[in-house]
Protein backbone atom coordinates (compact mmCIF):
# COMPACT_ATOMS: atom_id res chain seq x y z
CA UNK A 1 0.00 0.00 0.00
CA UNK A 2 1.44 3.39 -0.83
CA UNK A 3 0.51 6.17 1.61
CA UNK A 4 0.57 10.09 1.19
CA UNK A 5 3.64 11.97 2.06
CA UNK A 6 4.04 12.87 5.85
CA UNK A 7 2.15 9.57 6.90
CA UNK A 8 3.38 7.25 8.52
CA UNK A 9 3.64 3.39 10.13
CA UNK A 10 3.60 2.90 13.40
CA UNK A 11 3.82 -0.52 15.23
CA UNK A 12 3.51 -0.48 19.21
CA UNK A 13 5.01 -3.65 20.60
CA UNK A 14 3.19 -4.64 23.82
CA UNK A 15 0.19 -2.50 23.30
CA UNK A 16 -1.69 -4.42 25.67
CA UNK A 17 -0.04 -2.49 28.72
CA UNK A 18 -2.65 -0.45 30.06
CA UNK A 19 -0.44 2.16 31.46
CA UNK A 20 2.07 2.91 27.99
CA UNK A 21 -0.77 2.08 25.76
CA UNK A 22 -3.14 5.06 27.29
CA UNK A 23 -0.03 7.63 27.63
CA UNK A 24 0.45 7.06 24.22
CA UNK A 25 -2.71 7.27 23.34
CA UNK A 26 -3.10 10.85 24.51
CA UNK A 27 -0.15 11.82 22.74
CA UNK A 28 -1.15 10.30 19.16
CA UNK A 29 -4.85 10.68 19.47
CA UNK A 30 -4.29 14.68 20.49
CA UNK A 31 -1.31 16.00 18.40
CA UNK A 32 -3.04 16.33 15.29
CA UNK A 33 -0.47 15.33 12.39
CA UNK A 34 -0.86 11.79 12.69
CA UNK A 35 -3.86 11.78 9.89
CA UNK A 36 -4.12 9.13 7.57
CA UNK A 37 -0.94 7.41 9.58
CA UNK A 38 -1.38 3.89 10.38
CA UNK A 39 -1.19 2.34 14.29
CA UNK A 40 -0.21 -1.35 14.44
CA UNK A 41 -0.99 -2.62 17.92
CA UNK A 42 1.24 -5.86 18.81
CA UNK A 43 0.35 -7.91 21.92
CA UNK A 44 1.08 -11.65 22.47
CA UNK A 45 -2.59 -10.88 25.08
CA UNK A 46 -5.86 -11.69 22.99
CA UNK A 47 -7.39 -10.14 25.66
CA UNK A 48 -5.71 -7.12 26.64
CA UNK A 49 -5.01 -6.11 22.97
CA UNK A 50 -8.71 -6.30 21.97
CA UNK A 51 -9.44 -3.98 25.19
CA UNK A 52 -6.25 -1.39 23.78
CA UNK A 53 -7.75 -1.54 20.29
CA UNK A 54 -11.49 -1.10 21.18
CA UNK A 55 -10.09 2.04 23.83
CA UNK A 56 -7.91 3.62 20.43
CA UNK A 57 -10.96 3.02 18.16
CA UNK A 58 -13.15 4.92 20.85
CA UNK A 59 -10.56 7.67 21.10
CA UNK A 60 -10.11 7.86 17.58
CA UNK A 61 -13.28 8.38 17.23
CA UNK A 62 -14.36 11.18 19.88
CA UNK A 63 -10.84 12.97 18.63
CA UNK A 64 -11.40 12.90 15.32
CA UNK A 65 -7.64 12.30 14.26
CA UNK A 66 -8.10 10.08 11.56
CA UNK A 67 -5.52 7.45 12.20
CA UNK A 68 -5.30 3.90 10.98
CA UNK A 69 -5.82 1.57 13.37
CA UNK A 70 -4.60 -2.23 12.94
CA UNK A 71 -3.78 -4.62 15.22
CA UNK A 72 -1.95 -8.61 15.88
CA UNK A 73 -0.48 -11.14 17.78
CA UNK A 74 2.18 -12.04 15.24
CA UNK A 75 5.05 -9.54 15.54
CA UNK A 76 6.56 -10.38 12.15
CA UNK A 77 3.25 -10.08 10.08
CA UNK A 78 2.96 -6.19 11.70
CA UNK A 79 6.79 -5.17 11.05
CA UNK A 80 6.68 -4.68 6.64
CA UNK A 81 6.65 -1.38 5.71
CA UNK A 82 6.84 0.61 9.10
CA UNK A 83 9.04 3.64 9.91
CA UNK A 84 8.87 3.38 13.80
CA UNK A 85 8.61 0.30 15.85
CA UNK A 86 8.09 1.15 19.64
CA UNK A 87 8.68 -1.12 22.15
CA UNK A 88 7.03 -1.79 25.77
CA UNK A 89 7.18 -5.58 26.06
CA UNK A 90 8.58 -6.90 29.31
CA UNK A 91 8.42 -10.33 30.34
CA UNK A 92 6.35 -11.83 33.33
CA UNK A 93 7.37 -8.29 34.36
CA UNK A 94 5.67 -8.17 38.10
CA UNK A 95 6.72 -11.76 39.31
CA UNK A 96 10.24 -11.62 37.98
CA UNK A 97 10.73 -8.31 39.29
CA UNK A 98 9.46 -9.14 43.19
CA UNK A 99 11.88 -12.07 42.71
CA UNK A 100 15.02 -9.74 41.29
CA UNK A 101 14.03 -7.73 44.66
CA UNK A 102 13.15 -10.18 47.05
CA UNK A 103 15.97 -12.72 46.43
CA UNK A 104 18.97 -10.03 46.90
CA UNK A 105 17.66 -8.86 50.02
CA UNK A 106 17.23 -12.61 51.57
CA UNK A 107 20.74 -12.77 50.89
CA UNK A 108 21.69 -9.78 53.01
CA UNK A 109 21.65 -7.11 49.88
CA UNK A 110 20.34 -3.70 50.36
CA UNK A 111 19.28 -2.16 47.46
CA UNK A 112 15.95 -0.11 45.92
CA UNK A 113 13.85 -1.24 43.26
CA UNK A 114 15.71 -3.73 41.38
CA UNK A 115 14.70 -2.69 37.91
CA UNK A 116 17.31 -0.98 36.50
CA UNK A 117 20.67 -1.38 39.16
CA UNK A 118 22.14 -3.78 41.41
CA UNK A 119 21.28 -7.26 40.57
CA UNK A 120 17.58 -6.33 39.81
CA UNK A 121 19.16 -4.74 36.45
CA UNK A 122 21.50 -7.64 35.64
CA UNK A 123 18.35 -9.83 35.97
CA UNK A 124 15.71 -7.68 34.08
CA UNK A 125 18.87 -6.91 31.56
CA UNK A 126 19.70 -11.16 31.40
CA UNK A 127 16.38 -12.22 30.35
CA UNK A 128 15.01 -9.11 28.47
CA UNK A 129 17.99 -8.47 25.52
CA UNK A 130 17.19 -12.26 24.41
CA UNK A 131 13.91 -10.76 23.48
CA UNK A 132 15.14 -7.36 22.00
CA UNK A 133 17.49 -8.90 19.67
CA UNK A 134 15.09 -11.22 18.66
CA UNK A 135 12.76 -8.08 17.42
CA UNK A 136 15.81 -6.49 16.16
CA UNK A 137 16.51 -9.28 13.65
CA UNK A 138 12.72 -9.21 13.03
CA UNK A 139 13.85 -5.41 12.11
CA UNK A 140 16.85 -5.54 10.15
CA UNK A 141 15.12 -8.27 7.79
CA UNK A 142 11.32 -6.67 7.44
CA UNK A 143 11.54 -3.02 8.04
CA UNK A 144 15.44 -2.10 8.00
CA UNK A 145 14.79 1.72 8.16
CA UNK A 146 12.08 1.90 10.48
CA UNK A 147 13.84 3.39 14.22
CA UNK A 148 12.87 1.34 16.88
CA UNK A 149 11.92 3.34 20.13
CA UNK A 150 12.45 1.75 23.84
CA UNK A 151 10.70 2.67 26.44
CA UNK A 152 11.22 -0.48 28.57
CA UNK A 153 13.51 -0.58 30.85
CA UNK A 154 16.36 -1.47 31.44
CA UNK A 155 16.60 1.53 28.99
CA UNK A 156 20.78 2.06 29.10
CA UNK A 157 21.42 -1.47 28.76
CA UNK A 158 19.10 -1.97 25.66
CA UNK A 159 20.23 1.01 23.85
CA UNK A 160 24.15 -0.15 25.17
CA UNK A 161 23.34 -3.86 23.51
CA UNK A 162 21.44 -2.85 20.38
CA UNK A 163 24.38 -0.02 19.38
CA UNK A 164 27.26 -2.48 20.07
CA UNK A 165 25.66 -5.69 18.39
CA UNK A 166 22.72 -4.59 16.05
CA UNK A 167 22.69 -2.90 12.76
CA UNK A 168 18.81 -1.01 13.15
CA UNK A 169 18.88 2.47 14.47
CA UNK A 170 17.45 2.66 18.05
CA UNK A 171 16.91 4.92 20.84
CA UNK A 172 15.33 4.98 23.91
CA UNK A 173 12.96 7.56 25.72
CA UNK A 174 12.15 8.20 29.21
CA UNK A 175 9.87 10.70 31.03
CA UNK A 176 12.08 10.79 34.74
CA UNK A 177 13.25 14.37 33.77
CA UNK A 178 10.18 15.36 34.26
CA UNK A 179 9.67 13.35 37.42
CA UNK A 180 12.55 15.31 38.44
CA UNK A 181 10.94 18.79 37.65
CA UNK A 182 7.95 17.60 39.81
CA UNK A 183 10.14 17.74 42.55
CA UNK A 184 11.87 20.79 42.05
CA UNK A 185 9.02 22.36 41.40
CA UNK A 186 7.58 21.57 44.96
CA UNK A 187 10.73 23.38 46.26
CA UNK A 188 10.46 26.37 44.60
CA UNK A 189 6.63 26.65 44.46
CA UNK A 190 5.89 26.58 41.33
CA UNK A 191 3.73 25.02 38.59
CA UNK A 192 5.92 22.83 36.03
CA UNK A 193 4.90 24.81 32.96
CA UNK A 194 7.14 27.42 34.90
CA UNK A 195 10.76 25.22 34.87
CA UNK A 196 12.47 24.11 32.59
CA UNK A 197 15.48 22.08 33.08
CA UNK A 198 18.13 21.17 30.89
CA UNK A 199 19.71 17.39 32.23
CA UNK A 200 22.73 14.28 30.57
CA UNK A 201 23.71 11.92 32.50
CA UNK A 202 22.45 8.16 32.87
CA UNK A 203 19.10 7.08 32.28
CA UNK A 204 17.60 7.46 35.76
CA UNK A 205 20.31 9.59 36.90
CA UNK A 206 20.96 12.65 34.72
CA UNK A 207 22.81 15.74 36.22
CA UNK A 208 20.83 19.17 35.80
CA UNK A 209 22.92 21.70 34.21
CA UNK A 210 20.45 23.73 33.92
CA UNK A 211 17.22 25.09 35.87
CA UNK A 212 15.59 27.88 34.17
CA UNK A 213 12.72 29.80 34.26
CA UNK A 214 10.16 29.51 31.12
CA UNK A 215 10.00 32.52 28.77
CA UNK A 216 12.49 34.51 30.17
CA UNK A 217 15.27 32.12 30.82
CA UNK A 218 16.05 32.90 34.32
CA UNK A 219 18.42 30.80 36.52
CA UNK A 220 16.61 29.08 39.00
CA UNK A 221 19.64 27.29 40.80
CA UNK A 222 19.83 30.04 43.19
CA UNK A 223 16.32 30.23 44.30
CA UNK A 224 16.23 26.24 44.19
CA UNK A 225 19.55 26.63 46.64
CA UNK A 226 17.78 29.09 48.93
CA UNK A 227 14.50 26.97 49.73
CA UNK A 228 16.08 23.63 49.24
CA UNK A 229 17.56 24.62 53.10
CA UNK A 230 14.09 25.12 54.57
CA UNK A 231 12.05 21.92 53.03
CA UNK A 232 10.50 19.15 54.41
CA UNK A 233 13.96 16.91 55.48
CA UNK A 234 12.03 13.93 54.89
CA UNK A 235 10.98 15.09 51.25
CA UNK A 236 13.63 13.09 48.80
CA UNK A 237 16.47 13.24 51.25
CA UNK A 238 18.92 11.25 48.85
CA UNK A 239 18.50 13.40 46.20
CA UNK A 240 18.77 16.25 48.42
CA UNK A 241 22.09 15.16 50.48
CA UNK A 242 23.85 14.59 46.52
CA UNK A 243 22.47 18.12 45.38
CA UNK A 244 24.30 19.54 48.29
CA UNK A 245 27.69 17.30 47.78
CA UNK A 246 27.76 17.97 44.12
CA UNK A 247 25.97 21.17 43.13
CA UNK A 248 23.45 20.22 40.74
CA UNK A 249 20.19 18.18 40.90
CA UNK A 250 20.52 14.59 40.19
CA UNK A 251 17.09 13.24 38.75
CA UNK A 252 14.73 11.19 38.67
CA UNK A 253 13.89 9.90 42.55
CA UNK A 254 15.57 8.66 45.39
CA UNK A 255 14.53 4.85 44.49
CA UNK A 256 15.62 4.86 40.94
CA UNK A 257 18.54 6.98 41.27
CA UNK A 258 19.73 4.81 44.15
CA UNK A 259 19.73 1.42 42.20
CA UNK A 260 22.84 2.95 41.30
CA UNK A 261 24.64 3.69 44.72
CA UNK A 262 26.50 2.03 47.30
CA UNK A 263 24.31 3.82 49.84
CA UNK A 264 20.97 4.01 47.39
CA UNK A 265 18.82 2.47 50.09
CA UNK A 266 18.73 5.48 52.17
CA UNK A 267 16.74 6.84 49.96
CA UNK A 268 14.14 3.79 51.05
CA UNK A 269 14.37 -0.69 50.82
CA UNK A 270 10.69 -0.50 50.22
CA UNK A 271 10.95 -1.81 46.73
CA UNK A 272 7.76 -1.32 44.11
CA UNK A 273 4.50 -1.45 45.52
CA UNK A 274 3.63 -4.18 43.42
CA UNK A 275 0.49 -5.04 45.63
CA UNK A 276 -0.82 -1.14 45.01
CA UNK A 277 0.34 -1.40 41.22
CA UNK A 278 -1.92 -4.09 40.76
CA UNK A 279 -4.96 -2.54 42.31
CA UNK A 280 -4.63 0.84 40.33
CA UNK A 281 -4.37 -1.26 37.08
CA UNK A 282 -7.39 -3.02 38.00
CA UNK A 283 -8.83 0.17 38.66
CA UNK A 284 -7.69 1.58 35.09
CA UNK A 285 -9.03 -1.46 33.29
CA UNK A 286 -11.94 -0.83 34.61
CA UNK A 287 -12.55 1.95 33.86
CA UNK A 288 -11.17 1.47 30.14
CA UNK A 289 -13.79 -1.22 29.85
CA UNK A 290 -16.66 1.66 30.57
CA UNK A 291 -15.57 3.85 28.33
CA UNK A 292 -15.57 1.29 25.73
CA UNK A 293 -19.12 -0.26 26.33
CA UNK A 294 -19.84 4.15 25.92
CA UNK A 295 -21.16 4.13 29.22
CA UNK A 296 -19.13 6.56 30.45
CA UNK A 297 -17.83 9.46 27.97
CA UNK A 298 -13.71 9.62 27.40
CA UNK A 299 -12.35 11.11 30.37
CA UNK A 300 -11.32 14.77 29.54
CA UNK A 301 -7.90 14.17 30.98
CA UNK A 302 -7.34 11.02 28.48
CA UNK A 303 -7.80 14.29 25.30
CA UNK A 304 -4.95 15.60 26.27
CA UNK A 305 -1.45 15.23 25.99
CA UNK A 306 0.61 13.01 28.38
CA UNK A 307 2.37 15.02 30.99
CA UNK A 308 5.90 13.49 30.03
CA UNK A 309 5.89 10.85 27.45
CA UNK A 310 7.65 12.09 24.53
CA UNK A 311 7.44 9.39 21.68
CA UNK A 312 4.55 10.33 19.63
CA UNK A 313 6.47 14.12 19.82
CA UNK A 314 9.74 12.51 18.34
CA UNK A 315 8.12 10.51 15.83
CA UNK A 316 6.05 13.48 14.09
CA UNK A 317 9.05 15.57 14.69
CA UNK A 318 10.95 13.15 12.42
CA UNK A 319 7.79 12.29 9.93
CA UNK A 320 7.14 16.17 9.41
CA UNK A 321 10.70 17.30 9.25
CA UNK A 322 9.77 19.83 12.16
CA UNK A 323 13.24 20.41 13.99
CA UNK A 324 11.30 19.21 17.14
CA UNK A 325 13.41 19.72 20.54
CA UNK A 326 12.80 16.51 22.80
CA UNK A 327 13.94 17.45 26.07
CA UNK A 328 15.67 13.57 26.93
CA UNK A 329 16.50 10.44 24.67
CA UNK A 330 18.50 7.87 25.25
CA UNK A 331 21.44 7.26 22.66
CA UNK A 332 24.26 5.78 22.49
CA UNK A 333 27.08 8.00 23.51
CA UNK A 334 29.62 8.81 20.96
CA UNK A 335 31.01 11.95 22.95
CA UNK A 336 27.57 13.36 23.28
CA UNK A 337 29.07 13.72 26.82
CA UNK A 338 32.72 14.25 26.44
CA UNK A 339 33.86 12.63 30.01
CA UNK A 340 31.81 9.39 29.59
CA UNK A 341 33.18 6.90 27.84
CA UNK A 342 31.89 6.86 24.23
CA UNK A 343 31.05 3.07 24.44
CA UNK A 344 27.55 3.79 26.46
CA UNK A 345 24.20 4.23 26.75
CA UNK A 346 23.47 8.11 28.26
CA UNK A 347 20.63 10.39 28.22
CA UNK A 348 20.61 14.11 26.86
CA UNK A 349 18.69 16.23 24.87
CA UNK A 350 17.65 15.28 21.50
CA UNK A 351 16.72 17.36 18.03
CA UNK A 352 13.99 15.25 15.59
CA UNK A 353 14.08 15.87 12.46
CA UNK A 354 13.51 13.64 8.53
CA UNK A 355 16.96 12.66 9.17
CA UNK A 356 15.96 11.22 12.53
CA UNK A 357 16.97 11.94 15.98
CA UNK A 358 20.25 13.50 17.14
CA UNK A 359 21.79 13.90 20.43
CA UNK A 360 22.45 17.46 21.54
CA UNK A 361 25.62 17.49 23.29
CA UNK A 362 25.33 20.08 26.35
CA UNK A 363 29.25 19.65 26.71
CA UNK A 364 31.10 17.69 29.58
CA UNK A 365 29.86 17.31 32.85
CA UNK A 366 31.22 18.44 35.86
CA UNK A 367 34.64 16.18 36.88
CA UNK A 368 32.83 14.68 40.14
CA UNK A 369 29.63 14.01 38.63
CA UNK A 370 31.27 12.26 35.91
CA UNK A 371 33.33 10.27 38.04
CA UNK A 372 30.33 9.11 39.86
CA UNK A 373 28.21 7.96 36.68
CA UNK A 374 31.73 6.55 35.45
CA UNK A 375 31.51 3.96 38.15
CA UNK A 376 28.49 2.62 36.93
CA UNK A 377 29.68 2.60 33.24
CA UNK A 378 31.46 -0.68 33.62
CA UNK A 379 28.91 -2.26 35.30
CA UNK A 380 26.46 -1.48 32.41
CA UNK A 381 28.74 -2.55 29.98
CA UNK A 382 29.42 -6.22 32.01
CA UNK A 383 25.88 -6.71 32.17
CA UNK A 384 24.92 -6.63 28.68
CA UNK A 385 28.08 -8.70 27.74
CA UNK A 386 26.80 -11.29 29.53
CA UNK A 387 23.44 -11.04 28.66
CA UNK A 388 24.70 -11.34 24.74
CA UNK A 389 26.57 -14.39 25.53
CA UNK A 390 24.21 -15.82 27.91
CA UNK A 391 27.28 -16.29 30.50
CA UNK A 392 26.44 -16.93 34.30
CA UNK A 393 30.83 -16.33 34.84
CA UNK A 394 30.38 -13.19 33.11
CA UNK A 395 27.28 -12.25 35.09
CA UNK A 396 28.65 -13.01 38.28
CA UNK A 397 31.72 -10.14 37.12
CA UNK A 398 28.94 -7.87 36.61
CA UNK A 399 27.82 -8.27 40.00
CA UNK A 400 31.01 -7.64 41.48
CA UNK A 401 31.83 -4.84 39.76
CA UNK A 402 28.49 -3.36 40.94
CA UNK A 403 28.94 -1.36 43.76
CA UNK A 404 25.69 -2.54 45.12
CA UNK A 405 27.08 -5.89 46.00
CA UNK A 406 29.64 -5.92 49.02
CA UNK A 407 29.77 -9.42 49.72
CA UNK A 408 31.08 -12.13 47.62
CA UNK A 409 29.10 -14.75 49.39
CA UNK A 410 25.88 -13.12 48.49
CA UNK A 411 26.59 -12.34 44.69
CA UNK A 412 27.24 -15.93 44.51
CA UNK A 413 24.13 -16.82 46.04
CA UNK A 414 21.73 -14.45 44.33
CA UNK A 415 23.20 -15.59 41.24
CA UNK A 416 22.46 -19.29 41.65
CA UNK A 417 19.10 -18.93 42.85
CA UNK A 418 17.87 -16.16 40.04
CA UNK A 419 19.79 -17.79 37.51
CA UNK A 420 17.93 -20.95 37.45
CA UNK A 421 14.24 -19.06 37.74
CA UNK A 422 15.25 -16.73 34.58
CA UNK A 423 17.05 -20.00 32.97
CA UNK A 424 13.83 -19.94 30.67
CA UNK A 425 14.78 -16.69 29.00
CA UNK A 426 18.23 -16.46 29.13
CA UNK A 427 20.66 -17.56 25.88
CA UNK A 428 22.47 -16.15 23.64
CA UNK A 429 21.72 -13.63 21.39
CA UNK A 430 24.26 -13.06 18.59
Amino acid sequence: MTRSLNTGKIVFLGAGSAAFGLSMYKDMFTCGELAGSTIVLVDTNPEALERMVALARRMNAVSGAGIVIEHTTDRRAALPGADFVVNAVAIDRNRLWKLDFDIPKKHGVRHTLGENGGPGGLFFTLRTLPLIFDIARDIHELCPNALFINLSNPESRVVLALNRYSPIRSMGMCHGIFLARWFICQILGMAEREVECWGAGLNHFQWLLHIRESGTGRDLYPLLREREKDHDPTFTPLTRKLFRSFGLWPTCSDDHMGEYLPYGWEGGEHGFNFEQDARDRGGLMGHMDKVIREEIPVPEDWLQPSWGDRAIHLITGILHNRKRFIESGVVYNRGAIPNLPADLAVEVPVVADAAGAHPVSLGPLPDPCARLLTVQAGVQQMAVEAAVHGSKEMALQALLLDPVITSTDAAVALLDELWEINRPYIRPCI
